[in-house]
């Protein structure tokens, strides 16, 4: 299940999503000639990642901030930058640029913080921005619950596009982390799903202020549940290419010499 859009877009550039989502590609393909050779790439993770068990040890602080920038793979930034793409702009929209950072940045140490409270000794070094695009994910979920969301839907060799209201989307997606969470606490996955699940929450906290201020309750009366602004259509349109007929089709078969 990929998001692939929502239906309202922001009602102003949002340069500050814009920037990260550049500043996140250019890091990754900095580095990214290290994936031919594993040993560099792990003493570069070692370094600027974030690992767990560096941190008990009294060092690695500046993992919780440059491992928001760095990612396994091209997959794993390609996912990110489209979640990124379709819930921040609306958020910063809502928080305002220089506000939106901050609480990027916040959710992000957040996340990086719930991963190293439940596994502290691990020494796996952890990349990402999944936590704090998570953070933006839970502020989207408290500002614009109601907001719609296409969704690609894969079931096996089945692939279906379907409208679903954001709060479900990502209600479910939140489900997943816990789910992931407590088993990879017994197979030893690899994935920081503590990571994501904190910052889901650290950043809905966060924007609680913000629904607040913005009447609580009150607000999504207003807005129904949605970005105030008018929800952009998406839809498949003929073509104006006229289509020929049965006879056409055969006298193009037989080609310009005739039958």
């Amino acid at each position: 299940m990929f998001p692939i859009r929502d239906h309202n877009p922001s009602g102003r550039t949002p340069f500050v999503t814009y920037g990260l989502i550049a500043a996140n590609v250019l890091i990754f393909f900095g580095y990214y000639g290290l994936f031919a050779d594993p040993a560099a790439l792990g003493a570069f993770f070692s370094t600027w990642a974030l690992v767990p068990a560096e941190v008990s040890s009294g060092g690695g602080l500046t993992g919780f901030v440059t491992s928001m920038f760095l990612h396994g793979g091209i997959m794993h930034l390609s996912g990110n930058m489209l979640f990124l793409f379709i819930f921040g702009d609306n958020v910063e929209d809502e928080m305002g640029h220089a506000a939106y950072a901050g609480f990027y940045l916040a959710s992000g140490l957040g996340a990086g913080l719930a991963q190293y409270v439940t596994a502290p000794l691990s020494p796996v070094p952890m990349v990402g921005a999944s936590g704090a695009i998570a953070g933006v994910m839970g502020a989207y979920l408290l500002l614009f619950p109601k907001a719609r969301v296409d969704i690609l839907v894969i079931l096996v060799i089945i692939f279906r596009m379907i409208t679903i209201p954001a709060w479900i989307m990502l209600a479910l997606w939140l489900g997943m982390q816990f789910l992931g969470g407590f088993n990879s606490a017994a197979d030893g996955g690899g994935t920081a799903y503590w990571a994501h699940a904190g910052g889901f929450v650290i950043g809905l906290v966060l924007a609680l202020p913000l629904w607040l201020k913005r009447g609580g309750p009150a607000f999504w009366q207003r807005t129904r549940g949605a970005p105030p602004h008018p929800e952009a259509r998406y839809q498949f349109r003929r073509t104006n290419v006229p289509r020929a007929g049965r006879s056409a089709r055969r006298s193009r078969r037989a080609g310009p010499w005739g039958r």
